[in-house]
């Protein structure tokens, strides 16, 4: 890979930018049974962009948003990641780094119908690729009016390093959108975001206890948007379906009766589907229906391919929003 990180085409200042620094180039296959021993022959093999924000960006831009990509990026999987998102006409941006993108593997067992996903580490970023890569996310080209940051952070990247760039975010005005889990996703509400998305349980882990039924869920989700750790919380449950919390308003919306093929990328459909509906300004109901009807549309697709418009746009009627209330 060349010095220089690939600059995206010009074009049409982007609505919102995304930033991941642990990418991957996503593999999956079908096997017609897993067992220990024999070679298993796999079939069906697909190659497709992978990691938190690079899947945002993918979503977005299938919906008719305006998303840039920037990533960091090595070796010979960070060159055909690029590739893979230069022939689907992903706007993006990628920072070169010494050390090799990682691969994720995802096979279906076609006689069980299970689904297994091997998720490698990836590669240690040095402190000058950090930084880059944060200088990147805030400064390419135009100011965008949404920065999302999704995914995991790279092997021995300090663990404050969302904060770090939620604080950069606000300074700048942007509103900043948090996807992580862990000591990560807890030190970027520290700092303060305009939304995060955690699912069950991530939410569980930042409240040091489980979260059984309905009402246990809304308070948690009011807590964090009470104690300024977040303007809105959007909990995704799986097939309970999701809420998003404010401080002036609550919805649940749950999930479209489907047959998932794939449950890899529904959370990325999700929250590019989300943040797509607000930057368009839609009210909080409409966009959460939206966001559930991505995410839905993601589990009908095999592999990691995402949630398609079409999909999304057939889905949508079945998806209904209720209001919560304080006593909810």
């Amino acid at each position: 890979m060349g010095s220089a990180a690939e600059r995206p085409r010009p074009g049409p200042r982007a609505a919102v930018v995304t930033l991941t620094l642990n990418p991957a180039l996503d593999v999956s296959f079908n096997v017609d049974g897993v067992e220990p021993g024999p070679k298993l022959r796999c079939h069906d093999v697909r190659h497709d962009p992978g990691g938190g924000g690079v899947n945002v960006a993918r979503v977005i831009r299938r919906l008719g948003g305006r998303a840039l990509a920037v990533f960091a990026a090595g070796g010979a999987a960070g060159g055909q990641l690029q590739t893979l998102l230069r022939r689907e006409r992903t706007p993006h941006l990628a920072i070169p780094i010494a050390g090799e993108t990682r691969e994720d593997f995802t096979a279906k067992d076609l006689a069980t119908g299970e689904e297994y996903r091997f998720v490698t580490p990836g590669p240690r970023l040095t402190r000058p690729e950090q930084a880059a890569a944060l200088a990147a996310a805030l400064g390419a080209g135009p100011p965008p009016r949404f920065l999302a940051a999704s995914g995991s952070l790279p092997p021995g990247a300090p663990v404050g390093l969302y904060g770090r760039l939620a604080t950069a975010a606000r300074a700048r005005g942007l509103r900043f959108a948090l996807d992580s889990s862990g000591p990560a996703l807890r030190q970027g509400l520290a700092a303060g975001v305009w939304l995060v998305k955690p699912n069950l349980e991530e939410l569980a882990a930042l409240m040091g206890g489980p979260l059984p039924d309905l009402p246990v869920r809304l308070a948690a989700c009011r807590e964090l948007v009470r104690a300024g750790r977040a303007e809105i919380v959007a909990l995704s449950m799986g097939p309970e379906g999701a809420m998003i919390v404010s401080a002036d308003e609550a919805w649940l919306a749950a999930s479209p009766r489907i047959s998932p093929v794939s449950t890899v990328g529904a959370g990325d459909s999700f929250l590019g589907g989300l943040i797509h509906a607000l930057s368009r300004k839609r009210p909080a109901p409409d966009a959460l229906r939206f966001a559930v009807a991505a995410g839905a549309a993601a589990l009908t697709a095999p592999g990691a391919q995402l949630a398609h418009a079409k999909d999304v746009e057939t889905l949508l009627p079945r998806v209904r929003a209720e209001r919560l209330d304080a006593g909810a």
